[in-house]
């Protein structure tokens, strides 16, 4: 058999390994479900061991159902969950806390007293973020202070990684200490012009330097398996967050490229090539990859609330009774006679940042029913993603040719075609869905010699469907003009 490449997709609830041929085909996957854990409301953590267990599972079993032997595989590439923080001891490798999840809200206070000091311009200029207790630095901060481990820290005793950095930790022999530039620019503590763990920064937080991992390209062997889990050494050859493995594996190698991943919120990442754009649009600066030792940038806009809004409809609201009903319902009327949700339950993200908005249901009449509540859901995915695209293009100065598309939600023909319409842009599904993964086995192929250049890697991509936009132009504005009245209603709703 020809070689293959294993993708380890460790997610937020999931640990995934997916089996690809060179091609780009899925041979085999499977996926362990792992439970999340709530200390107090706003607080999101994982157990360290169910992370690592779950994903050794996840690798063998895909590779059992696969039936391909140990010896064609040719390389390993990890994507996993952004800003997800741990600690752990470096001797040992035992973690001193439950990983702190992404979600967490923990640190917002510290957050706002770095703003209140000034701190703001700088983060925003160093690292592309928008302060956030969403990112990596304030949560190891909060570790460091809850549990009196600075001077341990500055001893060399301990090591600080993002999920990445913890899964080549224990699965590679000789334990490296590494993350990706990826996952570095996500943590608010590492410079994306510089490339390097920024001291200012790190002063700021009370961060020993110490205790950071080396950064490394995120198409680079890092070492080999350990041969315990499989039966013999195969290299690790990348390491890449989710969001930016799902940009290659998208083949967005262009800049102007973007790909939109509908998932419980959605992403949208823009290709900007060498340089590094500065968002005057509420968007984020974000490192897509590094290979060679050169970054390529890309902008990132998330939307908060893109599938959980689906899920609202079926849980709480039960106007559906599965997900896939949603376009059905959909389509059984024309419009949605007026009608707007604006889906802010958890406040709005880019480009508003506005955390005291929530969810809001305008232009209700008489003749209001269910399909139009459903119809109003799934377009409000396309508008809150059309403002992404929006904010993108008012920063580089161009709209871009097409929209990449994938994500649990772009299965829905409606949503897609309304997505088009109301961006006024191509809207381009791929064949394999599974682009995170398949971005993450790419890296690795790359980084072995399964492909002898980074172009060489778009082979591996497959159109499957394109949604041309067939909307007047006069209506498109209509119904963007009623969305932000609509937004509108939404914004500060809390008072404060």
């Amino acid at each position: 058999m020809s070689k293959v490449l294993i993708a380890l997709d460790q997610g937020t609830t999931s640990s995934r390994a997916v089996v690809f041929s060179t091609e780009g085909r899925i041979l085999a996957a499977h996926s362990v479900e792992f439970p999340q854990i709530y200390p107090q409301p706003g607080w999101v953590e994982h157990d360290p061991l169910s992370i690592l267990n779950s994903q050794v599972t996840a690798l063998t079993e895909a590779v059992r159902i696969s039936g391909v032997s140990v010896t064609d595989i040719a390389a390993i590439g990890i994507t996993n969950q952004r800003e997800t923080t741990l600690v752990w001891d470096r001797k040992t490798g035992e973690c001193v806390h439950n990983a702190i999840v992404w979600q967490c809200r923990r640190t917002a206070s510290m957050v706002d007293d770095l703003i209140a000091k000034g701190w703001g311009d700088a983060i925003r200029e160093k690292t592309g973020l928008i302060p956030d207790a969403y990112f990596s630095g304030t949560k190891l901060a909060w570790l460091l202070n809850e549990l009196d481990l600075r001077d341990a820290a500055r001893r060399g005793e301990l090591c600080f990684g993002t999920v990445d950095s913890f899964l080549a930790w224990h699965l590679v022999e000789g334990h490296p200490h590494v993350t990706d530039a990826t996952n570095a620019s996500r943590t608010m503590l590492f410079n994306i012009a510089t490339q390097d763990w920024d001291d200012e920064l790190l002063h700021v937080l009370d961060i020993p330097r110490e205790m950071l991992p080396q950064v490394v390209d995120s198409s680079q062997v890092i070492g080999m398996l350990d041969p315990a889990i499989l039966g013999r050494p195969i290299p690790v050859a990348a390491m890449a967050g989710d969001q930016h493995a799902s940009l290659f594996g998208q083949a967005c190698l262009k800049p102007g490229m973007v790909k939109n991943t509908y998932g419980t919120g959605c992403f949208m990442l823009m290709n900007t090539g060498d340089q590094l754009v500065r968002s005057q649009n509420g968007l984020l600066t974000t490192v897509a990859w590094r290979i060679g030792g050169k970054p390529v940038y890309a902008l990132e806009g998330s939307v908060f609330m893109g599938g959980a809004t689906i899920q609202w409809l079926r849980d709480e609201m039960h106007l559906i009774a599965s997900a896939s009903e949603s376009e059905a319902v959909a389509r059984s009327v024309d419009s949605t006679g007026g009608v707007y949700l604006v889906p802010a339950f958890t406040g709005l993200g880019a480009p508003y940042w506005d955390m005291y908005s929530r969810g809001t249901l305008v232009g209700l009449t008489r003749g209001t029913g269910r399909p139009h509540v459903v119809r109003a859901a799934l377009e409000a995915i396309a508008y809150q993603s059309a403002d992404l695209m929006h904010a993108m293009a008012a920063d580089c100065g161009f709209t871009p040719e097409a929209l990449q598309v994938d994500g649990g939600a772009s299965a829905n023909k409606f949503l897609m075609q309304f997505q088009a319409d109301i961006m006024n842009v191509p809207v381009v599904r791929p064949q394999v869905m599974e682009t995170t993964a398949l971005g993450a086995a790419l890296l690795a192929g790359l980084a072995v010699g399964v492909y002898a250049s980074v172009e060489e890697t778009t082979k591996a991509w497959q159109e499957d469907l394109v949604f041309q936009p067939d909307m007047a132009a006069e209506e498109r504005t209509a119904l963007l003009k009623g969305w932000q009245r609509a937004v509108g209603r939404a914004k500060n709703w809390i008072e404060h």
